[in-house]
């Protein structure tokens, strides 16, 4: 169970880097006014949202899985980390929204809102590491 546990791990600090870096990604596209520039965002954000925060947040999602059923966890923590894993699944898919609006030129944000935006996953991995170590219910 360590070895899934390690997965675990691995696999949710790959798809955090991407939860951290999208968000800033979208700051500088937002900030674009050249077609060039626009071309080469769309590249890097569809690259690091189809090949390494989604497969990171699918695998830590199954090893993840995997813990809980090999362990038989439990508890008031869980159910909170677990809401809080289900709120950054909903954050993943609207980043993928933004994606495909920067994609169709049709992004509504300016940079500050990206700004703001690239905080939000900060809160909850500090939510769900606190509950994970600490336990407090």
């Amino acid at each position: 169970m360590l070895w899934i546990k390690a997965w675990h791990i691995i696999f949710m600090v790959t798809w955090f880097a991407g939860l951290f870096y999208l968000p800033r990604l979208f700051v500088y596209h937002a900030q674009t006014e050249d077609s060039t520039g626009s071309a080469r965002f769309k590249i890097m954000e569809r690259k690091l949202f189809f090949g390494i925060m989604t497969p990171g947040a699918v695998l830590t999602i199954v090893f993840g899985m995997w813990l809980w059923q090999g362990y038989g966890i439990s508890g008031g923590w869980l159910h909170a980390k677990l809401t809080l894993v289900a709120i950054l699944i909903a954050y993943h898919l609207y980043c993928g929204k933004l994606l495909f609006d920067f994609k169709h030129d049709r992004n509504r944000h300016g940079h500050v809102f990206y700004r703001w935006l690239n905080e939000f996953p900060v809160l909850l991995l500090a939510g769900v590491v606190i509950l994970v170590v600490v336990k407090p219910f």
